[in-house]
C-alpha cells in the first residue's frame, strides 16, 4: 500500500474487511477504488475494483481511473462508457503525475466533453497526484466537470480551493484532508453545506477520524447528515451512465 512502517494499516484489505471498518463507524455505503488504478496499471485496476466490489454492489460502488484517449488504452470511448455504465461505476479518478500525463483539455477533451454530458464526477486528490495549477487550468477549460477535490492535507488549502468552490458550482471538497479547526463551520457558513462530501481516506487513515469532526462540528444536524452522505448520494444519483 505504499504506507510507512508505523502508518495506520487495517489487517483486512479485502472488501469483507472494509466493509467490517464501515460497519464499525457506522458508514452504509462507500465509493471504491483499488490500489493497482494507481501504482501498476489504470486498466487493470479497473478490472480488478470490479472483481472485488462483486457481490457487494449495494455498498460499495466502484470507481475507474481514466487515462488519455489518445493512448488507446482505454479502448473505444463509447465501449468504455458502456462497460462503466454496466459496472455500476459512478465517478472516476485520475492520477495524472503518477500515471504520467497531462491533465488538460488538449489531452482529455472527448473524455472530459462525455464526463460532463453524464455528470460523472471526476476525484482528484490536490496535491498528491496533480497541482493547483492543474486544477484552476482544467476547470477554466471544462467549467461544467463534476469535481470532488481530496485528500488536501493538514496545512489549510482554503486559499487555493476556496476561489474554485466560488467560482465553480459543481466543485466539491472532501474532508479527509481537510484538518483545519473550525475549517467546516467555516466553509458552511460560507458556502453551504452542500459544497462538502465526507471522505476518509480509508485505509490510509481511520474512517472515525473525519466522522468525528463532523459529529462535533457545530453546524445544524441537517447540514451534518448533507455532508456524511446526503450530498454524495445527490451527486452519484445524478449521474447517466
Amino acid at each position: 500500500m505504499n504506507m510507512p512502517f508505523a502508518h495506520h494499516r487495517p489487517t483486512d484489505l479485502s472488501a469483507k474487511g472494509l466493509l467490517k471498518s464501515m460497519d464499525r463507524a457506522g458508514i452504509r455505503r462507500a465509493l471504491t477504488w483499488h490500489i493497482s488504478q494507481r501504482d501498476i496499471f489504470p486498466v487493470t485496476g479497473n478490472r480488478l475494483v470490479d472483481k472485488a466490489v462483486r457481490g457487494h454492489e449495494k455498498r460499495l460502488v466502484p470507481c475507474w481511473t481514466i487515462l488519455p484517449p489518445d493512448s488507446g488504452e482505454l479502448g473505444d470511448l463509447d465501449d468504455f462508457f458502456r462497460r462503466a455504465g454496466r459496472a455500476g461505476v459512478r465517478a472516476f479518478r485520475a492520477f495524472p503525475d503518477i500515471n504520467r500525463y497531462l491533465l488538460r483539455y488538449d489531452v482529455m477533451g472527448e473524455l472530459l466533453d462525455r464526463m460532463v454530458a453524464a455528470r460523472v464526477p471526476l476525484i482528484l486528490a490536490v496535491p498528491g497526484h496533480t497541482n493547483w495549477e492543474s486544477v484552476y487550468d482544467l476547470l477554466a477549460a471544462v467549467p461544467d466537470l463534476v469535481m470532488i477535490i481530496t485528500n488536501m492535507g493538514a496545512w489549510g488549502c482554503d486559499r487555493q480551493f476556496r476561489p474554485l468552490v466560488r467560482r465553480y458550482p459543481n466543485v466539491y471538497i472532501e474532508t479527509s484532508g481537510y484538518i483545519t479547526d473550525g475549517g467546516i463551520e467555516a466553509f458552511v457558513e460560507t458556502y453551504g453545506a452542500e459544497r462538502m462530501v465526507f471522505g476518509s481516506n480509508y485505509p490510509e487513515a481511520y474512517h472515525g477520524a473525519t466522522m468525528l469532526a463532523i459529529a462535533h462540528s457545530t453546524i445544524r444536524p441537517d447540514e451534518k447528515q448533507a455532508i456524511a452522505g446526503g450530498n454524495l448520494e445527490r451527486i452519484l444519483g445524478e449521474v447517466r451512465l
